[in-house]
């Protein structure tokens, strides 16, 4: 992840990934940070945010959750999912930084991140959307990657049609409209993979429902 002469961020050249009837919309920009700082927030976020390894339901069992994980946000914002209910801790300045980069991109102002640590290759998130109420019926998600690039798959609910892309350090992915409606998503194991990686999703949780 050494800087090079490409060293350059790229916010205009994106990637429709689906664009479907249904008012699914999911777009990636490879290079939306450049090299340099993305090393940088990297190492300050694997070093100074909270992380905890915590417990979910599953089928009505408690599983410890294969990844860490950290929710960061606006004050008094809660979040729940899988029979979790995190309250979010205050800003730090790259999650700040961050958090203006992707509002800026999106055109959507983020009142919260969730941030998931994969140590390695073991470490994954199994099928799941983002349809939890307090997201609203279309949210918006951004979701930036730093570090080791991993396999992010999408599968549509009903005909079961599957995209893969992957995502590069320094990338940003927005999954907006109908897309949790319609498609879940995922970031499967993988033995070949031992590198780390954080991604960061912001959201906008209603200050009513949380």
């Amino acid at each position: 992840m050494q800087a090079s002469l490409f060293d350059k961020s790229d916010s205009t050249s994106v990637q429709q990934l689906i664009a479907s009837e249904d008012g699914s919309d999911v777009k990636i920009w490879p290079q939306f940070i450049a090299l340099a700082q993305a090393d940088k927030w990297l190492l300050e976020l694997t070093h100074h945010i909270l992380w905890q390894q915590r417990a979910i339901t599953v089928y009505g069992k408690r599983h410890l959750q294969p990844r860490l994980i950290a929710w960061y946000g606006d004050e008094g914002i809660r979040y729940r999912y899988s029979g979790d209910t995190l309250l979010a801790l205050p800003w730090t300045q790259p999650l700040g930084a961050l958090r203006t980069l992707c509002e800026q991109q999106s055109d959507v102002a983020f009142n919260s991140v969730l941030l998931n640590r994969y140590r390695d290759g073991q470490d994954a998130m199994g099928w799941h959307s983002d349809n939890e109420s307090e997201l609203g019926s279309s949210p918006v998600i951004a979701s930036v990657s730093l570090g080791q690039a991993r396999r992010f798959d999408l599968r549509h609910r009903q005909t079961r049609e599957k995209r893969s892309v992957f995502l590069p350090h320094g990338s940003l992915l927005v999954m907006a409209g109908n897309t949790q409606v319609h498609w879940e998503h995922q970031i499967p194991r993988s033995k070949k993979i031992t590198g780390e990686r954080i991604n960061l999703t912001f959201r906008r949780v209603e200050p009513s429902a949380s």
